[in-house]
């Protein structure tokens, strides 16, 4: 049965999927040789992350050339803390670094991620995948140091997020950045997951996630690709929004998959919630 306010959720359709380019050279050999093609993506993907990580490490060893010999001069019971403490600064400063690296990189590089339905082994795939390679590595290194801080917003707007204003974002756990669309006064609670993207069966599919103003995401929840949150909605903690879900505007949702919730079952269970306090269960 469908809920108001929102939709079955799709699922990829290898039938009608818009598989750009199949009929080229390049997807016709990706078609034919898939392994040996994401191998070889793979190889320059890594060579291109290679560079990242030596451009952001550049000043960090820069200052560790420099550091270094000062620190010793102190003598051995000073100068081993002191080159500690020049470690821990280079670490930072290469943190730093690669938040300006990696978004200088996505500009350059070809990674204008697109609405998708089609084949994993598909050139027209290479963007998103380039993009979540470069994202990815600011995500699982430096980025959970300055997700608090006015650091990591702007690092999300430089990978293409649309941030509205005071909106408020406690995670990392963010897939397909330039798909994401947060509208002012948004909330996302900690460790909540944002991916636009999903797939099974040899099929990918990429469609944006927008999030309206005023709308709050609670602490863990999951949203996937091709979501649409309306203004003032609320999303309960561990929920999980599959791809197709229209939350309308005011509404709460909770559950996996989630659902609207309505105000007299919110009720119900704030009442359950004050019985176990008062009750000291």
């Amino acid at each position: 049965m469908d809920h108001a306010g929102s939709t079955p959720h799709k699922q990829p359709r290898p039938d009608t999927a818009t598989h750009r380019g199949a009929g080229n050279a390049i997807d016709r050999f990706i078609h034919r040789f898939g392994s040996l093609a994401h191998l070889l993506v793979v190889l320059v993907v890594y060579a291109v992350l290679a560079v990242v990580i030596g451009l952001a490490l550049a000043p960090a060893l820069w200052l560790l050339v420099i550091w270094w010999p000062w620190a010793m001069t102190h003598g051995e019971l000073l100068g081993w803390p002191l080159v500690g403490i020049g470690f821990g600064l280079a670490f930072f400063v290469a943190g730093f670094a690669l938040l300006l690296v990696v978004p200088l990189f996505n500009w350059m590089l070809p990674t204008r991620v697109e609405s998708y339905h089609g084949a994993y082994y598909s050139i027209a795939a290479v963007p998103w995948f380039l993009h979540n390679a470069l994202f990815y590595m600011a995500r699982y290194t430096f980025l959970p140091y300055v997700t608090l801080t006015p650091f990591g917003p702007w690092f999300l707007r430089a990978m293409g997020m649309k941030i509205g204003k005071r909106a408020f974002i406690n995670t990392e756990f963010i897939s397909d950045p330039c798909l994401i669309t947060l509208g002012d006064d948004v909330v996302i609670g900690g460790s909540t997951h944002l991916f636009a993207h999903f797939g099974g069966g040899g099929h990918l599919v990429i469609e944006p996630i927008v999030i309206e103003s005023r709308a709050t995401i609670g602490q863990k929840a999951t949203v996937m690709g091709d979501v649409h949150i309306g203004a003032g909605a609320k999303i309960l903690p561990h929920s999980v929004l599959l791809p197709g879900s229209r939350v309308g505007a005011g509404e709460t949702w909770a559950g996996v998959p989630a659902r609207p919730i309505s105000a007299s079952e919110m009720e119900h269970v704030r009442q359950d919630i004050h019985g176990m306090t008062c009750d000291g269960k």
